[in-house]
Order: C-alpha cells, then sequence, then structure tokens
C-alpha cells in the first residue's frame, strides 16, 4: 500500500502499474477537512462583519461605533451559500452551514444530483452557484478539467458585495482576475492558498484592500497529523489481517490521473 499525505491525490506515481498490481494508493487527506472548513466560516464571518479590519481601525484609533461600524455588515445565518465541490471539505463546511440555516446549493460535476440532495444541498449549475450566493466557497481539486476556471468572467456574475473563499488550491482561480474583481469593488474576497508558495513580499495581493489573506495554515493542525497517523496505523491493522483499507481514501482508477493539485511544499 502506498500513502500519500496531502489532502488531494496528486498524479505522480504510475497508477496503471499499482492497480494492475493490487497495491492499494490511499490518501490520508480527510483529516484536514474539518480544520480547513473551520478556517474558511471563519474567514466568510469575517467578510460578513469587516472584523479583521475593524479591530485595526480600532487599533489605530480610528473605530467606528455602533451601526456606523456596520455599513457593509451582513448575516451569515439565512444566507445564500455557493459551494463549489463537495468532496470531504465541502461535507464538513456543509455541516458547519447548516446551523447558520443557509440555502446551499452545490456544483460539483464529478458527482449525481443524489448525493447532494442526501447532504441537503441543492444540486446547481456553475453560473446559478456564482449568480445566486451571497456566499461562495471554493474547495475543488485541480483536474485536467478545471485549472483556472474561475475566471473574470465567473467574478462578473456574482452579486455585487458577494464573498468568495477559497479554500482548495489557487490553480482553479485566475487569481489576477480575481484580484481585479476585488479591486473594483464588485466582491470581496479571502483565500488560504495562492499561486506562489510562499508569496513574493512585493506581491499586489498583500495591500489589497477588501481580500483577506491566509498563509496556506487552515489544515496545518496537530491535532490533523496525529490523526493523520492514528487513520495509518488502523489500515495497516485491517490489511495486516487480510482486509482492505478502509479508513484512508482510495485512488480511484477513473479519476486519479486526472487530478493536478500541486503538493504542499511545507506544513
Amino acid at each position: 500500500m502506498r500513502f500519500q499525505r496531502g489532502a488531494n491525490l496528486v498524479n505522480n506515481m504510475p497508477y496503471e502499474t499499482l492497480f494492475a498490481r493490487g497495491i492499494h494508493v490511499v490518501t490520508t487527506g480527510q483529516v484536514f477537512a474539518e480544520p480547513v472548513a473551520e478556517l474558511g466560516l471563519a474567514m466568510a464571518l469575517n467578510l460578513a462583519r469587516n472584523i479583521v479590519d475593524a479591530d485595526l481601525a480600532f487599533r489605530q484609533g480610528n473605530e467606528l461605533w455602533g451601526g456606523d461600524g456596520n455599513q457593509t455588515a451582513r448575516l451569515l445565518s439565512g444566507a445564500d451559500v455557493g459551494i463549489i465541490g463537495f468532496g470531504d471539505l465541502g461535507r464538513a463546511l456543509n455541516r458547519l452551514l447548516t446551523g447558520f440555516r443557509t440555502h446551499t446549493k452545490v456544483y460539483d460535476p464529478w458527482l449525481p444530483p443524489s448525493i447532494l440532495i442526501d447532504n441537503s444541498v441543492e444540486p446547481a449549475l456553475l453560473d446559478q452557484v456564482l449568480s445566486q450566493s451571497d456566499f461562495v466557497f471554493v474547495v475543488a481539486s485541480v483536474t485536467s478539467e478545471n485549472q483556472g476556471f474561475l475566471g473574470a468572467d465567473s467574478f462578473a456574475k456574482m452579486r455585487k458585495g458577494a464573498a468568495f473563499i477559497l479554500l482548495s488550491r489557487a490553480g482553479v482561480v485566475d487569481f489576477p482576475a480575481l484580484m481585479a474583481a476585488v479591486r473594483s469593488g464588485h466582491i470581496v474576497a479571502a483565500s488560504d492558498v495562492f499561486p506562489e508558495e510562499p508569496l513574493a513580499k512585493d506581491h499586489a495581493v498583500r495591500a489589497l484592500p477588501g481580500f483577506l489573506r491566509s498563509a496556506h495554515r487552515a489544515g496545518a493542525l496537530d491535532i490533523a497529523f496525529k490523526r493523520m497517523g492514528d487513520m495509518v496505523l488502523e489500515d495497516m491493522d485491517l490489511i495486516d489481517r487480510g482486509l482492505p483499507p478502509l479508513r484512508s481514501k482510495r485512488a480511484e482508477r477513473e479519476t486519479v490521473s486526472r487530478m493536478r493539485s500541486m503538493p504542499v511544499a511545507r506544513n
């Protein structure tokens, strides 16, 4: 059995040979789903209530009191939410959003509608998710089919003032187009991932108003790494007893060769 440590399976080994020899390729990446989802929720709440900028203004003595500080504030509770991608991370995020009674649409072309309905979300086209949401969460892996598929046209379709939260990989987004949409004031955005990591010190996104930044730290918690070890040990015990691995996610012949996510160099 071969283990991959990252959140996404990567097309970095001879899968056909491994499949032919009956070798399992698995990833423990689902341990990151819950911590990444929690940080994504925090980002959405911050964009909704301007928490970070209000704190910075307070430190500088420029705070706005009461309603004066809420000119762009909105509620997450009861909001229209869109999720792009519905793997482990999308499902973990949806569980957190349940408490906010959101109206959630999901676009995931790799899943049948019944799976989305079973998870109490509405299957939708990409254009519907973009144009009918107050908050759009992007949790899709990079594949051979979707690199940079969220570009200027996508952002133009979003509601004015909507929040775009990128949690998976920057490769699914035209990053300059995302920055332009934020700079124009059409949307606000948050991202835990970037086209280059670490990001250049002079990269324009560092000083972009309306853009909340996180240094790819959403999933890198000690508890996640410990759970990863527990999963490996449990699966190794199953294999020792002649049983298939069940805790880790197995690479599928039909999809693994289409994965294009870059491995994370630093955790």
